[in-house]
């Protein structure tokens, strides 16, 4: 491993401590950070992501496709387990980062009050992004993805969706669904939800600054509360009717404050119940997909062939290697052989953005020679 770059900073005494017995006040504190600096851009956008027991490989692919198309420079945010720290530093010392791509990797840390209780909700770990505002003090805005996303186009057109905010808006999500006859939350919940169908929270662009200054409408008391003090109250009101976790905290805080929530089309956050049951998404239909989550562990296994083709491309492609030769047309030779699921009845949507992107890419890289 190439050391060069590397500097680690340990925020005070309480690195010391086990990563979950610091109080509310202390617990983003609790562990040191390794801080990879690569360069020092004046702007930058930035990506967080929590990476927990086999998520690493899903993880890497995740920032290789944010890396492949983005213009302005990035910043990820990873919060992984203790043993994942030193795989993810051997990996991402190799990516060419062509001097846009800073990386800081976190500890999962929750406070210890509630330790217990916020690490076993829904999944191991997944509740680590509720605490982000909390945590990244300094980050006014951030672009939080699960390990499963893949990006077809720049980070920089989602992260513009921030300048689109009106003075009430602090967060932007997609739906959880576009038709209704097959959400789950109208048909399932049993808790308040945004909207028609709820709202997914694997792609979540935030206004960090607005939300550490917002005090929330809440069912639990008359009195607005701000973000650190209402995320415990709502986990003992409603954990006993959640089911997705804090996506499902999220709906219930959004549904008293639905102000507060930008609404992104949902090529922005592309899963397979947009096209396993017919497809259902027209945005992507007319203008692709933009963002592809596979939730559900589609990228492992067999049962929608269009969503692990996308992703073993993005693994497969190696940084530098020409884009319609390596990753482009691969991927369609792929796609054309999953007609026979739903899905791929509809692959051109899987690569009508990805095609425009690399033109566009191809087309930056001209103008700048």
């Amino acid at each position: 491993m190439r050391c060069k770059n590397l500097s680690v900073s340990f925020w005070n005494s309480y690195w010391m401590l086990p990563s979950d017995v610091c109080g509310m006040n202390c617990f983003w504190e609790a562990a040191f950070r390794y801080d990879y600096v690569k360069t020092h851009p004046s702007e930058k956008m930035h990506l967080a992501v929590v990476a927990c027991g086999e998520r690493l490989e899903e993880t890497v692919t995740m920032l290789r496709s944010a890396i492949i198309f983005s213009i302005k420079p990035l910043h990820f945010h990873i919060f992984a387990e203790d043993q994942l720290h030193e795989s993810f530093k051997d990996i991402l010392e190799e990516f060419p980062y062509e001097g846009k791509v800073n990386y800081t990797l976190y500890p999962i840390t929750f406070p210890s009050e509630s330790a217990a209780e916020w690490k076993k909700l829904f999944k191991p770990c997944a509740s680590q992004r509720l605490f982000l505002p909390l945590i990244l003090k300094n980050v006014d805005s951030l672009l939080y993805v699960d390990t499963d996303i893949l990006f077809l186009r720049p980070v920089d057109d989602i992260w513009s969706f921030l300048g689109e905010f009106n003075s009430t808006q602090i967060a932007a999500m997609a739906p959880e669904h576009e038709e209704p006859r097959i959400g789950w939350y109208n048909r399932f919940a049993r808790h308040p939800y945004y909207g028609v169908t709820g709202i997914n929270s694997g792609v979540m662009l935030m206004n960090m600054t607005r939300i550490r200054r917002k005090y929330f409408k809440n069912d639990m008391t008359p009195v607005r509360l701000q973000w650190g003090e209402i995320l415990m109250p709502l986990l003992k009101k409603y954990k006993l009717n959640i089911t997705w976790g804090d996506q499902d905290l999220l709906n219930i805080m959004f549904f008293h404050n639905p102000e507060s929530l930008y609404v992104f089309p949902c090529q922005w956050n592309y899963r397979p119940d947009h096209c396993i049951y017919g497809s259902n998404c027209k945005a992507a239909e007319e203008e692709g997909i933009f963002i592809l989550h596979g939730n559900r562990g589609v990228y492992h296994d067999d049962k929608q062939p269009t969503f692990r083709a996308v992703y073993e491309a993005i693994k497969n492609y190696s940084f530098g290697d020409d884009l319609v030769h390596s990753l482009l047309q691969p991927l369609e030779r792929e796609l054309q052989k999953t007609t026979h699921t739903y899905c791929g009845r509809v692959y051109k949507v899987f690569i009508k953005q990805l095609t425009k992107s690399i033109r566009d890419l191809y087309a930056r890289r001209s103008k700048g020679r």
